[in-house]
């Protein structure tokens, strides 16, 4: 019985970090928001202590701040944060791309086609945080596909905090389609184990990314109504 309660126990758990994060990646808490306990655990149907436990984690994700005397609170890059995180995370995608032309096995290209079809399905559905999903799961096997498990600590702990922003970022219809294109060509250079290629494709994808950001971020359309970040004060348009 006890081993039954442990397993539920950490099944709640993993529930409630899923949706807590689809919730910050998707905005649905505004960035620079602070979360509300009681109301998530309302809509999370859960009590404070898995609730407490999820934010915790998603804090060490860069999804949440940890502000004194305020609480948790939706991340809000700072425009100096975009460029120093896009920064560091193109180059770990290159490296990622270009090891994983070398090493991938035949049984990950496979699986990573199945994910780009499925993504593809997502696309022409219109359907963004599907294809996010998958596009997500992309990206993270061909990290997996490099076989560095430091690179990969490493990779995921700068890309959980920029996960919001490369969601937003697919929600213009060309902008969406030059994506695409990117990662068929992705999928190309895999095929043919072309390393460079490889490389060159991940690091132009992600300075795309980068730039569309800045754009946003610039155009105020990156955080739209969302309260400013603690100790930052807003600028009259």
């Amino acid at each position: 019985m006890a081993e039954v309660l442990e397993i539920s126990r950490q099944a709640l758990h993993d529930q409630v970090i899923t949706r807590l994060r689809t919730l910050l990646i998707e905005g649905r808490i505004a960035p620079g928001a602070k979360l509300n306990e009681r109301e998530l655990c309302e809509q999370l149907r859960v009590s404070r202590t898995p609730l407490r436990e999820a934010i915790k984690l998603l804090a060490a994700e860069g999804l949440v701040d940890l502000i004194p005397n305020r609480g948790a609170v939706a991340v809000r890059l700072t425009e100096a944060d975009v460029l120093h995180t896009f920064e560091m995370l193109g180059m770990l995608e290159a490296t990622s791309g270009e090891l994983a032309a070398r090493r991938i096995s035949k049984e990950e290209l496979a699986e990573l086609r199945a994910l780009h079809y499925e993504m593809l399905a997502c696309y022409e559905r219109e359907d963004l945080p599907g294809y996010y999903e998958f596009n997500a799961k992309i990206h993270n096997a061909i990290n997996a596909a490099a076989h560095n498990p430091v690179l990969t600590s490493t990779y995921h702990s700068i890309n959980a905090r920029v996960q919001s922003l490369r969601y937003r970022t697919n929600q213009d219809a060309a902008k969406w389609k030059h994506a695409i294109q990117e990662h068929e060509q992705m999928m190309q250079a895999l095929s043919e184990r072309d390393s460079a290629g490889m490389r060159a494709i991940l690091l132009e994808h992600l300075q795309r990314k980068r730039d569309l950001v800045l754009e946003l971020l610039h155009a105020g359309k990156l955080y739209p109504g969302a309260p400013a970040p603690h100790g930052e004060t807003r600028r009259s348009a």
